[in-house]
Protein backbone atom coordinates (compact mmCIF):
# COMPACT_ATOMS: atom_id res chain seq x y z
CA UNK A 1 0.00 0.00 0.00
CA UNK A 2 1.20 3.51 -0.86
CA UNK A 3 0.28 6.29 1.57
CA UNK A 4 -1.62 8.99 -0.33
CA UNK A 5 -2.26 12.53 0.83
CA UNK A 6 -5.54 14.38 0.23
CA UNK A 7 -5.05 17.79 1.82
CA UNK A 8 -8.07 19.38 3.51
CA UNK A 9 -10.24 16.27 3.18
CA UNK A 10 -10.90 16.33 6.94
CA UNK A 11 -12.98 19.53 7.18
CA UNK A 12 -16.31 17.79 7.71
CA UNK A 13 -14.90 15.42 10.34
CA UNK A 14 -13.00 18.18 12.16
CA UNK A 15 -16.32 19.85 12.85
CA UNK A 16 -17.03 16.92 15.14
CA UNK A 17 -13.52 16.30 16.47
CA UNK A 18 -12.71 19.83 17.66
CA UNK A 19 -14.08 20.96 21.02
CA UNK A 20 -14.31 24.60 20.02
CA UNK A 21 -15.51 25.93 23.38
CA UNK A 22 -12.51 24.51 25.23
CA UNK A 23 -10.03 24.87 22.34
CA UNK A 24 -9.35 21.16 22.60
CA UNK A 25 -10.46 17.97 20.88
CA UNK A 26 -12.74 15.07 21.72
CA UNK A 27 -11.41 11.56 22.20
CA UNK A 28 -12.50 10.07 18.90
CA UNK A 29 -12.66 6.84 16.90
CA UNK A 30 -12.99 7.04 13.10
CA UNK A 31 -14.74 3.97 11.71
CA UNK A 32 -15.02 2.64 8.15
CA UNK A 33 -14.46 -0.58 6.18
CA UNK A 34 -11.05 -1.21 4.55
CA UNK A 35 -10.32 1.12 1.65
CA UNK A 36 -12.79 3.81 2.72
CA UNK A 37 -10.09 6.40 3.49
CA UNK A 38 -9.66 6.19 7.28
CA UNK A 39 -5.89 6.62 7.19
CA UNK A 40 -6.05 9.41 4.61
CA UNK A 41 -8.57 11.23 6.76
CA UNK A 42 -6.53 10.62 9.91
CA UNK A 43 -3.37 11.98 8.31
CA UNK A 44 -5.08 15.24 7.34
CA UNK A 45 -6.61 15.59 10.81
CA UNK A 46 -3.13 15.24 12.33
CA UNK A 47 -1.69 17.86 9.97
CA UNK A 48 -4.37 20.41 10.76
CA UNK A 49 -4.44 19.86 14.51
CA UNK A 50 -0.64 20.06 14.59
CA UNK A 51 -0.36 23.21 12.47
CA UNK A 52 -3.33 24.94 14.06
CA UNK A 53 -6.36 26.37 12.26
CA UNK A 54 -6.18 30.17 12.09
CA UNK A 55 -9.73 30.74 10.88
CA UNK A 56 -11.17 29.37 14.13
CA UNK A 57 -8.32 30.58 16.35
CA UNK A 58 -7.34 26.98 17.13
CA UNK A 59 -3.71 26.82 18.22
CA UNK A 60 -1.63 23.87 17.06
CA UNK A 61 -1.31 20.88 19.37
CA UNK A 62 1.75 18.72 19.97
CA UNK A 63 0.82 15.40 18.35
CA UNK A 64 2.38 11.99 18.89
CA UNK A 65 1.77 9.55 16.06
CA UNK A 66 2.33 5.84 16.63
CA UNK A 67 2.69 4.69 13.02
CA UNK A 68 2.82 0.92 13.43
CA UNK A 69 2.94 0.08 9.70
CA UNK A 70 4.32 3.33 8.32
CA UNK A 71 1.12 4.19 6.46
CA UNK A 72 0.46 7.55 8.11
CA UNK A 73 3.73 9.47 7.89
CA UNK A 74 5.53 7.28 5.32
CA UNK A 75 8.76 7.63 7.27
CA UNK A 76 11.95 6.23 5.74
CA UNK A 77 15.33 6.34 7.51
CA UNK A 78 13.98 8.93 9.93
CA UNK A 79 12.62 11.22 7.22
CA UNK A 80 8.85 11.89 7.13
CA UNK A 81 7.56 12.04 3.55
CA UNK A 82 3.91 12.89 4.26
CA UNK A 83 2.84 16.20 5.77
CA UNK A 84 1.71 15.47 9.33
CA UNK A 85 2.20 18.98 10.67
CA UNK A 86 4.90 21.04 12.30
CA UNK A 87 4.26 19.93 15.90
CA UNK A 88 4.13 16.18 15.25
CA UNK A 89 6.50 13.50 16.50
CA UNK A 90 6.33 10.07 14.84
CA UNK A 91 7.18 6.66 16.27
CA UNK A 92 7.51 4.37 13.27
CA UNK A 93 7.37 0.57 13.06
CA UNK A 94 6.55 0.04 16.72
CA UNK A 95 3.48 -1.73 18.20
CA UNK A 96 0.82 0.59 19.59
CA UNK A 97 1.05 -1.04 23.02
CA UNK A 98 4.70 0.04 23.26
CA UNK A 99 4.62 3.24 21.20
CA UNK A 100 1.73 4.89 23.03
CA UNK A 101 3.42 4.33 26.39
CA UNK A 102 6.70 5.70 25.02
CA UNK A 103 4.93 8.76 23.63
CA UNK A 104 3.16 9.56 26.90
CA UNK A 105 6.35 9.17 28.94
CA UNK A 106 8.85 10.95 26.72
CA UNK A 107 7.14 13.14 24.09
CA UNK A 108 4.68 15.22 26.17
CA UNK A 109 1.96 15.02 23.49
CA UNK A 110 -1.38 16.79 23.78
CA UNK A 111 -2.84 14.33 21.28
CA UNK A 112 -1.92 10.72 20.47
CA UNK A 113 -2.95 9.25 17.14
CA UNK A 114 -2.76 5.69 15.85
CA UNK A 115 -4.36 3.61 13.11
CA UNK A 116 -6.60 0.54 13.40
CA UNK A 117 -7.20 -0.34 17.03
CA UNK A 118 -8.89 -3.60 18.02
CA UNK A 119 -6.17 -5.94 19.27
CA UNK A 120 -6.10 -7.49 22.73
CA UNK A 121 -3.36 -5.13 23.96
CA UNK A 122 -5.21 -1.97 22.96
CA UNK A 123 -7.69 -1.65 25.84
CA UNK A 124 -5.13 -1.17 28.60
CA UNK A 125 -2.82 1.13 26.68
CA UNK A 126 -5.65 3.38 25.47
CA UNK A 127 -7.02 3.57 28.99
CA UNK A 128 -3.50 4.46 30.20
CA UNK A 129 -3.12 7.27 27.65
CA UNK A 130 -6.51 8.86 28.24
CA UNK A 131 -6.19 8.58 32.02
CA UNK A 132 -2.82 10.33 31.67
CA UNK A 133 -4.66 13.39 30.37
CA UNK A 134 -3.80 12.92 26.70
CA UNK A 135 -6.46 13.25 24.01
CA UNK A 136 -6.63 10.35 21.54
CA UNK A 137 -7.79 9.80 17.98
CA UNK A 138 -7.82 6.30 16.51
CA UNK A 139 -9.33 4.42 13.59
CA UNK A 140 -11.12 1.08 13.54
CA UNK A 141 -12.62 -1.24 10.94
CA UNK A 142 -16.40 -1.48 10.68
CA UNK A 143 -19.49 -0.20 8.90
CA UNK A 144 -21.71 0.48 11.91
CA UNK A 145 -21.93 0.22 15.69
CA UNK A 146 -22.94 -3.43 15.47
CA UNK A 147 -19.66 -4.24 13.71
CA UNK A 148 -17.66 -2.42 16.38
CA UNK A 149 -19.38 -4.19 19.25
CA UNK A 150 -18.60 -7.58 17.70
CA UNK A 151 -14.92 -6.87 18.30
CA UNK A 152 -14.46 -7.81 21.96
CA UNK A 153 -11.60 -5.38 22.56
CA UNK A 154 -13.35 -2.38 21.00
CA UNK A 155 -16.52 -3.37 22.85
CA UNK A 156 -14.55 -3.09 26.11
CA UNK A 157 -13.15 0.30 25.08
CA UNK A 158 -16.62 1.64 24.27
CA UNK A 159 -18.05 0.32 27.54
CA UNK A 160 -15.32 2.13 29.46
CA UNK A 161 -16.82 5.34 27.99
CA UNK A 162 -13.38 6.74 27.19
CA UNK A 163 -14.45 8.22 23.84
CA UNK A 164 -16.79 11.14 23.28
CA UNK A 165 -17.17 10.62 19.53
CA UNK A 166 -17.40 7.63 17.23
CA UNK A 167 -17.50 8.86 13.63
CA UNK A 168 -18.58 6.63 10.76
CA UNK A 169 -17.06 7.71 7.46
CA UNK A 170 -19.20 7.88 4.37
CA UNK A 171 -17.79 6.80 0.99
CA UNK A 172 -18.38 10.36 -0.29
CA UNK A 173 -16.05 11.79 2.35
CA UNK A 174 -12.99 9.86 1.15
CA UNK A 175 -11.62 12.59 -1.13
CA UNK A 176 -14.04 15.39 -0.28
CA UNK A 177 -12.54 18.85 0.05
CA UNK A 178 -14.78 21.44 1.70
CA UNK A 179 -14.44 25.18 2.45
CA UNK A 180 -12.57 26.29 5.54
CA UNK A 181 -13.99 25.86 9.04
CA UNK A 182 -15.84 28.51 10.99
CA UNK A 183 -16.59 28.51 14.70
CA UNK A 184 -20.32 28.89 14.01
CA UNK A 185 -20.37 25.84 11.75
CA UNK A 186 -18.65 23.74 14.41
CA UNK A 187 -21.02 24.86 17.15
CA UNK A 188 -24.08 24.23 14.95
CA UNK A 189 -22.75 20.82 13.95
CA UNK A 190 -22.16 19.78 17.55
CA UNK A 191 -25.64 20.84 18.62
CA UNK A 192 -26.99 17.95 16.52
CA UNK A 193 -27.03 14.84 18.73
CA UNK A 194 -27.03 12.35 15.89
CA UNK A 195 -26.87 12.49 12.10
CA UNK A 196 -26.60 9.91 9.39
CA UNK A 197 -22.83 9.71 9.59
CA UNK A 198 -21.92 10.81 13.11
CA UNK A 199 -22.86 9.21 16.39
CA UNK A 200 -21.82 9.03 20.02
CA UNK A 201 -21.16 5.81 21.91
CA UNK A 202 -24.04 4.52 24.05
CA UNK A 203 -24.11 5.67 27.66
Amino acid sequence: RIAREVLNCSTRVLREVIDIENKSIYNTILVAPPGRGKTTMLRDIIRRLSNGIDEINFKGKTCGVVDERGEIAAMTKGIIFNDVGIRTDVLDNVPKSIGIRMAVRSMAPKVIIADEIGNKDDVNIINYAICSGVKCIFTAHGSNMEDLLKNNEINKIINLQLFSKIIFLDEKQKDEILPELTEQEILESQNIEKTQHFTKPPA
